[in-house]
Order: structure tokens, then C-alpha cells, then sequence
């Protein structure tokens, strides 16, 4: 069975296809990826943040950018929060949206 990815909303869809070329590639491919054989690709690629928060690791020539990401039941992983970096640690802005829009997706899903 392939893996369904789905965007928590437009706003995160239009964040991604905004991002330079090459990452965009990157992305693409690894969401390729991910569809056929699941979420947990490791590292460099994928990366676990606990409580069910993953992010998805991009670098190309023009900088690095991250995805964050969630699993959810029905084998569906939903693209919750994307940034490109511009300093060496994570914010913890882009860590907070992420956790948030995660717990969001959860209840929904529950609801």
C-alpha cells in the first residue's frame, strides 16, 4: 500500500512550492520516496522530534529548508510546517507551529 501525503493547508502547500529549485527537487524526490516505502526514510533524511513530530531535511546550493511532519492512522502523513533555515539550530517558532498544528491534526482526526 502507498502512502498518502496530505498538506495541513494551503498556506504550507504554497510555503513549499515557493521554495528555491533545488530544494523543491529535493523535496519531490523524498516525498517520492516516502510514498512508496513510508515516513521513516532515516537519517540524513528524516529525523524523529518526539511525540510523533518528525521533519524532513532538505539541502541543496541554495540553503537548507525542513518539513515538518506527522503520521496518521490510514497510513497518511500530513506535511504540517516548512521553513528554510537561515542559522544553524531550529527556531523554536517553527518547532512551536509545527507541535501545534500536530496536536491540531490529532484532534481532528479523533474528533
Amino acid at each position: 500500500m502507498r502512502w498518502t501525503i496530505v498538506y495541513f493547508d494551503a498556506d504550507v502547500q504554497t510555503t513549499i512550492d515557493a521554495l528555491p529549485a533545488g530544494l523543491r527537487a529535493r523535496f519531490l524526490h523524498l516525498i517520492q520516496r516516502m510514498q512508496t516505502f513510508g515516513p521513516h526514510l532515516g537519517r540524513p533524511h528524516t529525523r524523529p522530534l518526539g511525540n510523533g513530530l518528525f521533519e524532513l531535511r532538505m539541502k541543496s546550493k541554495e540553503g537548507i529548508a525542513r518539513v515538518f511532519f506527522g503520521i496518521l492512522s490510514g497510513e497518511r502523513i500530513m506535511l504540517l510546517h516548512a521553513f528554510v533555515k537561515k542559522s544553524e539550530k531550529t527556531p523554536a517558532r517553527e518547532l512551536q507551529t509545527a507541535r501545534k498544528r500536530l496536536k491540531e491534526a490529532i484532534r481532528n482526526e479523533n474528533a
